[in-house]
This record gives C-alpha cells, structure tokens and sequence, in this order.
C-alpha cells in the first residue's frame, strides 16, 4: 500500500464501481458510466501491459488532442489468431496511425478484414454509452464494447495507433510470467538477484 501510495498522483481521486453479473467487456464499461459523466475517458484491460519510455495511454491521449474522437492501441497479430481479437477494417495510414473504418469483434481467419487487432487500451468518447444501454449481445452472448465501438464509426473521427514499446499479454500464462521478468530486470532493487536465480535454473 505504502508504494501505492508513492506513485499515486498527489490530485488523484480513486473511485471504483463493481459489475455485478459478467455479461461481456462492454457491459464492465457501462457499469462506470456514472463515474465518467459526459466527457471523454481511456479504458485500460489488465490482461494487456506495456513497457516503454513513453507511457501507452500518454501516447493515445496525444493522439486524440490532434484528432479528437475515438483513439484505440492496436498491434498486427498472425492471421490464425483474428478470432482472439477485435479487428479493424483501416482506411488511410499515417506512420503508426491508422483510420478505422470498421470493427469486427473475434471473425474467423478468412473473415478478418485485416490483422491489426484492438489491444486494452482505449480513449473513447462518453456517447458509447448510449449504444452500450440498449444491451444488445453480440458475440458469446455477451454486451460487445466492439460493436458499440463500431456504431460510432462515421460521427467523430476513429483512428488506431500502433504505440511504441513492448506490449505483454497477460491473459496468457508465459505472457504474465515475461511481464513480471521484464518490470524485476528494470528494478534496482531486484535485477541482480533476478538474473541470478536465471542463471541458476539455465545451468540446472
């Protein structure tokens, strides 16, 4: 808690909401809705965490004072694995950003209009949760943030930002161990000792 502390803005103000059923990712985001208000607010997903010099969200958040909208990281993934994400359908390319053009959430390999995957980090703005009320399940039965994502395509600008630095998938088992190794050799406090118990399970 004491480093909680320590890194936690001195103005910042934490409040917390529960969702009471797990009816999709959609369904979490509307649960803050009285937390947001009207204005526009950044999604973070645990599963996904990044390390670079310059902070995921600080980079989405720069992007959308240029462009104003809907701003969302994303990545190239293997063609087989589409049916894990939510894929955009891009229009025009800008270095790393592109214009989002359509959203299809988890299609089938020969179904993806692209490979460039939506990845846990998102600034959208407060008239999503419009679509988001009216509950309709998409797929897996569940409230899909991607399809309501999708309804706002054509109001506001969209665009997807592939972020510099290295992202950890932390949903998955070797992805959550990587994520610890990499943050401990970056420590002082821990690299040492870290590269040393390395060292010794390498040689066993």
């Amino acid at each position: 808690l004491v480093d909680v502390r320590t890194v936690r803005p001195a103005n910042s103000h934490i409040s917390y909401t529960r969702q009471g059923e797990a009816l999709g990712l959609g369904h979490a985001v509307l649960c803050a809705r009285e937390l947001v208000g009207d204005e526009p607010f950044a999604v973070l997903l645990a599963d996904d965490l990044f390390l670079s010099d310059k902070p995921c969200m600080q980079q989405l958040v720069e992007v959308h004072d240029r462009t104003g909208g809907n701003v969302v990281a994303v990545t190239d993934v293997p063609r087989e694995q589409t049916n894990r994400y939510g894929i955009l359908e891009i229009g025009e390319e800008d270095g790393g950003m592109v214009e989002v053009k359509g959203l299809v959430e988890k299609p089938a390999p020969e179904d993806a209009p692209s490979n460039l995957s939506i990845i846990g980090r998102y600034v959208l703005q407060p008239e999503i949760f419009e679509f988001l009320a009216e509950r309709k399940a998409g797929a897996g039965g569940e409230i899909q943030l991607t399809d309501a994502m999708a309804r706002m395509i054509g109001g506001k600008p969209f665009h997807g930002l592939r972020v510099e630095g290295q992202r950890f998938d932390c949903g998955d088992k070797l992805g959550f161990f990587e994520a610890n190794l990499a943050f401990a050799l970056r420590r002082d406090d821990m690299a040492e000792g870290v590269r040393r118990i390395l060292n010794d399970y390498a040689g066993s």
